[in-house]
Formats: C-alpha cells, structure tokens, sequence
C-alpha cells in the first residue's frame, strides 16, 4: 500500500502517467507493426514452421523491448537531470535528495519499463495463434494472427480517439490505415523478390 501511496505521488510530481501512456501506445504500436511485417513476410515466404515464425517473432520483440528499455532510461534519465540541473540553478538548491528528485528517477524507471513491456506484448499477443498449433492448422494461425493484429491497431486507435477526445471511429481507421499501408507495401516489396 505505501508503494502505491509513494508511486500516486510521484505520478503527480513528475507526470508519469502521461509519459508512459505515449510509449505505451506508440511502442505497441511498433511492436504490432514488427510482428505483422514478420507474419506477412513468413507467409510470403512460405515458412511453415510455427516454430520458426515464433522465434523470429519472440527475437523480434526482445530486441524491441531491450531498445526500448534502454533508450528509455538513457533519455529520460538525461532529460530529467537537465530538469533538475536547471532548477538547481534557478533557486540554488540541490534537488537531487527531495521528493522532486526521487519521482524524476522514479519516472524514468517507469516509463522506461513500460516503452519496453508495450511492444513486447503487442508481439506476443499477436503470435497466440502459433503457440496452438496443435489445436489449429498452420493457415489458420495466419489468418487469426493478422486479424489479432488488426483489431489491437483498431483498439489503439480507439484509444488515442478517447484519450484526445475525437472521434474514436476516425482514430482507429487511422491505426488500421497504417497496417494495412504496411501489409501492401510488404505484398509489394514480395513480389519482386
């Protein structure tokens, strides 16, 4: 309880929540559009290993998920210290040890965490449908994987749409729009090779 307490405070200080919202959706989004490049790209390909769509997939979304991390933390850490720097300046106090400084550290652990976790189970969610091919056949799988991946665009979108408070309708045919783009551009690219 006094971890919430403590994390409901530095969320008001440092406005976490907003921040991690941004990377939560724009780092799914990544995530998704990775996943369903793979996809398209396996099914293109004529890869008829669950397995070998699974581990390009998983491979993928780690290394999403450590960039993410990562370049997070690095970014935020030096941002927040700026902030703190410059305030130091301004009113000759050393912020470091205070509330302010604990929820700008806090914050970057956070949203660093979450920028790595979004497209990391975007990824996943998308490849269920290969983790029960025992239960389902192999074109099945694709063509639950690609819709999974659609209606979490869609859901995204639908987001953005609440969270700006405009049309969730128009929002989620524009997260849509970008999978489709993505999917024909692939289809295209493909048909060269």
């Amino acid at each position: 309880m006094e971890f919430l307490k403590k994390l409901k405070e530095y969320n008001r200080i440092a406005k976490i929540s907003e921040i991690a919202r941004r990377y939560f959706v724009m780092n799914s989004f990544d995530g998704i559009l990775t996943i369903l490049g793979i996809l398209i790209g396996t099914y293109v390909a004529k890869v008829e290993s669950p397995h070998i769509i699974i581990s390009t997939g998983i491979a993928a979304s780690i290394a999403m998920a450590v960039s993410g991390m990562w370049g997070t933390y690095l970014t935020e850490e030096a941002e927040r210290k700026k902030k703190l720097k410059d305030l130091r300046k301004h009113i000759m106090v050393d912020l470091e040890k205070t509330k302010l400084g604990e929820a700008e550290r806090a914050a970057a652990i956070i949203v660093s965490f979450i920028d790595g976790a979004a497209p990391f189970l975007s990824a996943v969610i998308v490849l269920i449908p290969f983790f029960l091919i025992n239960l389902i056949n192999l074109q099945i799988a694709y063509s639950i994987s690609i819709a999974l991946a659609f209606v979490l665009l869609i859901i995204l979108g639908g987001f953005l749409g609440h969270i700006s408070k405009e049309s969730i309708l128009k929002n989620a045919l524009k997260m849509l729009l970008a999978g489709i783009v993505s999917v024909v551009l692939i289809l295209l690219l493909g048909s060269y090779g």
